[in-house]
């Protein structure tokens, strides 16, 4: 667009109050006339809302020795962007809990498991082996699922006789998928989350829209919804696993479920939010 006709339309904008206020963080990590460009002309202060995700989202990336450890546990589909996540909590928690789509990634590059069908992003394959090297460098603990409840044919749906759970041993088979993480992980992870005083959710850790690979999913927010319960920091970051806390009903019994998606992994990858960094509140 013209500068000219911008600057004209930031400033008609500004004429409509005399305070503005941003409370959308959903679009933090976007720059936009109606939200950067207003603050360039009149200020600008964090709504409720803004601060209150801003705050909760601090705890973990900057906590207090008293908020430590901080579990961060990151999973999902969005196999690059994840890997970047897990770069730079590296420097931030004390333990990291890989799973999802993401866990694949490392059984085949970094422990040469087979993960048969299952989603693999070779674009992430040169960031993973770094990614965990940085992780033992700097002390932070990382686990991995130990089992996976997997799926011989992704098409036909729920068919039980086609549902099989593979260990870390045995790794997953060709003509196999992976859909949720197994019992043993179940356990495992609750064990992890329950030993913490500060947790992160960003993805979940399997196919939780259907019913038999829900359980890995459901388990770790009920024991988010406990360990809350018992005094611990919450958060739940992204679409896919608020949408489940929403589904599971656990929303109310966290102490925060970001309104963000890709404003939250903006943050959690260490970029900046261009929407609230002017906001004198921000």
């Amino acid at each position: 667009a013209d500068p000219e006709a911008v600057a004209t339309f930031q400033a008609d904008l500004a004429q409509l109050g005399d305070v503005y206020v941003f409370d959308a963080f959903s679009i933090a990590h976007q720059a936009h006339s109606s939200t950067v460009g207003l603050q360039a002309v009149m200020g600008g202060l964090a709504g409720p809302l803004v601060q209150a995700e801003l705050a909760a989202f601090r705890l973990v990336l900057d906590p207090s020795p008293d908020q430590r450890p901080v579990t961060a546990i990151v999973g999902g589909a969005r196999i690059v962007d994840k890997v970047q996540v897990m770069a730079h909590l590296i420097d931030r928690v004390d333990r990291l809990i890989v799973c999802g789509g993401l866990a694949y990634l490392f059984m085949k590059t970094c422990f040469g498991i087979g993960i048969g069908k299952s989603l693999f992003d070779a674009r992430a394959a040169d960031i993973a082996s770094h990614v965990l090297d940085k992780a033992q460098f700097r002390g932070v603990d990382v686990v991995f699922p130990r089992d996976w409840a997997c799926l011989r044919d992704f098409g036909s749906g729920s068919d039980p006789d086609l549902i099989r759970t593979f260990t870390w041993e045995e790794g997953i088979p060709a003509g196999w998928e992976g859909m949720d993480c197994g019992p043993q992980s179940h356990e495992l992870f609750r064990g992890a989350i329950l030993a913490s005083r500060t947790v992160l959710l960003t993805g979940t850790p399997g196919v939780c829209e259907f019913a038999p690979f829900a359980t890995g999913t459901q388990t770790i927010l009920e024991t988010l919804a406990a360990s809350t319960a018992a005094g611990a920091h919450t958060v739940i970051g992204g679409a896919s696993a608020a949408r489940a806390a929403a589904r599971f009903g656990v929303v109310d019994r966290l102490s925060c479920v970001s309104t963000g998606a890709n404003a939250t992994l903006a943050l959690l990858q260490g970029r900046a939010l261009p929407a609230v960094a002017g906001l004198d509140d921000g």
